[in-house]
């Protein structure tokens, strides 16, 4: 399979486009992990909340604990600090539900941020470039056989338009009907030349 053409114009402006698209996506995964870190940063109350509620609910406990354990009006007056220390916790659960939720929205907005670009690259630059290589090594592979000389110049004639027909003669279907040599090397070559190949295989 090839991946450049033989001709070297067209291989550079290959290579060119090839190169903007590896850059335009290397900058746009830069772009969406960006969003991604700005998003995130709005976790930041939700791990202090959780942080603060978490310490506030050990200490309330341990505090409950210790006020537990005295004699007699203990277990009266522990009730607050353990209703006061559910309620820390939940204050924490809070602050770690809200953590998930930015997370969450970090990786969606990460993922709009990179669908379109990589969707133009995948769905359009990518068939076109593997529709020409396909096409680039199958003429590649029959340009040297005399059949296949015949079928590039068959494709030539349905397919390049008339002005760059009319260029090689007005009678030039006529003479590939009647199997004229330089007829079919002209309509061969200029297929060859629609894809960025040379007759010959070299560079040039």
């Amino acid at each position: 399979m090839k991946l450049y053409a033989e001709r070297i114009p067209t291989a550079i402006r290959q290579l060119l486009t090839d190169i903007i698209v590896i850059i335009w996506v290397y900058l746009w995964i830069r772009a969406g992990l960006w969003v991604h870190d700005m998003v995130e940063k709005l976790a930041v109350p939700g791990q202090k909340l959780q942080s603060a509620g978490g310490g506030i609910a050990d200490n309330l406990a341990d505090a409950g604990g210790k006020i537990g354990r005295v004699p007699l009006v203990g277990d009266q007056l522990v009730k607050p600090f353990n209703g006061a220390a559910d309620a820390a916790r939940s204050l924490a659960d809070a602050g770690a539900q809200q953590q998930e939720i930015v997370d969450q929205l970090a990786l969606i907005m990460m993922i709009l941020a990179l669908s379109v670009p990589l969707a133009l690259v995948l769905f359009l630059w990518l068939p076109l470039r593997l529709r020409w290589m396909r096409r680039a090594a199958v003429a590649s592979s029959v340009r040297s056989e005399p059949a296949g000389r015949d079928l590039l110049a068959l494709r030539a004639l349905a397919g390049q338009p008339l002005n760059e027909l009319a260029k090689l003669g007005p009678d030039i279907a006529q003479s590939w009907r009647n199997g004229d040599a330089a007829a079919l090397d002209a309509l061969a070559g200029l297929e060859l030349k629609k894809l960025g190949l040379t007759a010959s295989g070299r560079r040039r």
